[in-house]
């Protein structure tokens, strides 16, 4: 069965189908990876797998019923049998709230008959020789560098009942690279984005963490309190990506979220910065591609099974300061009366202004300038709070300077407070979100400014 090629596993599977709908996806996925401690090389590694996603729907009459099976490395002879349980689990389920009509009408992918992507080791052909030389700059300079890096390509074949034939490539490659000084008490952390290893150097983060680390030879005690920040574009993006996760229309509605208008309704047309930040999506954004259709295992408050293959446009979620839609399916839109957003690939947020984060240190009399947040967590979803930790320096800036780094904190902030709170955008560039990397990589944001950030507790992590 490893050697089928995919399209023909999902042929075989609509062929087998008995029900009155079916949907098969099929991920073929590699990937391949370098990890590295002390300035060594520790381990390296190439996988491959095949996960196989049925979706069957059964018409009744209460309704369309669907049952979702999903199985790896799935043999010539198990292909039946997961059918026949994608079949049995609709059968046995009650109507399903979001049914819809298939989806017809989307463009074959004319590469769908073809073999999938696969990356390999020879993705590390140039970066591998570069992070050599950073292990050597490092050592010279008293710092041991720690990480890894990944690249994974993920092809996915959607076939239904209906005839759509779909095929999508994904790449996605992440690079995390963190210094620290020989007696552990100082550590500094970057990361990168990237769909090839073609545009990143480790010497060039290797020589920023070099700048932090020296940064962080004075150290400075500070209380909890209200800042003056510098969020760079990783920790804005861990906040708008938990934004838009908690986004959907039908929620909004319900009165269940901060896009929830008090009295009733949703916040939709409501001015949420006074700065012309505009938060998009769009599968076709250089250097972040997306699929340009929907592919949906499962369904949920954001997505539908019944939506696979439908057509994903360029979607403007906030323009120019102002909130313009909301996520839905099919059958949200249909019960709110929104038109259809699907969930988004990526993430862009536009600000308008074009000053590098070390520029906007240039012009701040005093505040801090923050590296990244982690163990982000949802305290209000009324209003969004969020409550998480610093992490790998919080430096201090007085008139234009780092002159030293302080104790890491806790913060409680909301995104949506602080995108009506914050005073400057930067150029936006791509970046990692620290937090969500394992989930979400594909977004590109500016710094923002805060001038009121909630530093609520000192924090003893690092």
């Amino acid at each position: 069965m490893s050697r089928t090629k995919p399209h023909e596993i999902v042929e075989r599977a609509l062929e087998l189908s008995t029900a009155d709908g079916c949907v098969v996806i099929a991920d073929e996925q590699s990937t391949a990876n370098l990890r590295w401690a002390g300035n060594a090389l520790t381990t390296n590694g190439v996988t491959r797998g095949r996960t196989l996603t049925v979706i069957a729907t059964v018409d009744g009459k209460e309704g369309t019923a669907s049952g979702v099976v999903s199985r790896s490395a799935v043999t010539a002879e198990d292909l039946e049998p997961l059918v026949r349980a994608a079949e049995a689990a609709a059968r046995g389920a009650g109507p399903a709230e979001d049914a819809q009509p298939p989806v017809t009408g989307t463009p074959a992918s004319p590469d769908f008959t073809e073999a999938p992507a696969e990356t390999s080791s020879a993705v590390f052909a140039d970066f591998a020789p570069a992070l050599g030389e950073a292990f050597a700059r490092a050592r010279a300079g008293g710092r041991e560098l720690y990480g890894f890096a990944n690249h994974e390509l993920v092809s996915t074949y959607v076939g239904t009942s209906t005839g759509l034939r779909l095929r999508h490539d994904q790449p996605n490659g992440t690079l995390e690279l963190n210094a620290k000084s020989p007696d552990r008490q100082r550590s500094a952390w970057a990361g990168r984005s990237t769909r090839d290893f073609k545009d990143v150097d480790p010497t060039v983060l290797d020589a920023e963490l070099a700048v932090r680390l020296g940064w962080a030879e004075r150290k400075i005690d500070l209380p909890a309190g209200r800042y003056e920040t510098l969020l760079p574009p990783t920790a804005v993006a861990d906040l708008l990506i938990y934004q838009m996760w908690s986004a959907a229309a039908r929620d909004a509605v319900e009165g269940r979220t901060v896009f929830s208008k008090p009295g009733g309704g949703t916040r939709l047309g409501e001015k949420l910065s006074r700065l012309p930040l505009t938060l998009r999506s769009d599968p076709n954004a250089p250097g972040l591609e997306s699929a340009p259709f929907v592919i949906a295992h499962s369904s949920g408050d954001d997505a539908s099974v019944f939506d696979n293959g439908l057509p994903v446009p360029a979607t403007e979620w906030i323009r120019d300061g102002e909130l313009a839609r909301l996520t839905t399916t099919r059958h949200s839109a249909a019960m709110t009366g929104m038109p259809v957003a699907p969930g988004f690939g990526n993430l862009i947020l536009d600000g308008g202004g074009d000053r590098s984060l070390e520029e906007m240190v240039a012009s701040t009399e005093r505040g801090l300038l923050l590296t990244c947040l982690w163990y982000i967590r949802e305290v209000d979803p009324a209003t969004l709070l969020l409550t998480g930790l610093t992490r790998d320096g919080v430096y201090l800036v007085e008139n234009g300077r780092v002159v030293g780094e302080v104790n890491n904190f806790r913060f409680n902030e909301s995104p949506v407070d602080l995108l009506s709170r914050a005073t400057e955008a930067g150029r936006t560039e791509k970046t990692l979100p620290r937090e969500w990397s394992d989930w979400f990589t594909r977004a590109a944001m500016p710094a923002l400014r805060i001038p009121d950030f909630n530093m609520s507790s000192v924090s003893k992590g690092v």
